[in-house]
């Protein structure tokens, strides 16, 4: 009983310091699924983009190849 009265201090903060510890790891647990995620949902917005992009560059041709067309008219 006297150990536990002249150390009880010291076992809180160790008791306390490993609670802090435990909480620390989880915490570092579930940023790194986070950024799992996040890297995931990068990958499907770049991809979406450049689906997008593409889309956009056909248009653009079809737009440039119309205009090309009009303007060989024209000059007829």
């Amino acid at each position: 009983m006297d150990f536990m009265r002249d150390f009880w201090g010291i076992i809180l903060a160790l008791v306390g310091a490993i609670a802090w510890l435990v909480r620390l790891e989880s915490r570092g647990v579930a940023n790194a699924e986070e950024i799992k995620r996040l890297w995931n949902q990068r990958r499907e917005d770049m991809d979406a983009a450049k689906e997008g992009r593409a889309r956009v560059d056909k248009r653009l041709d079809e737009i440039g190849s119309d205009v090309k067309q009009l303007l060989r008219e024209v000059k007829k």
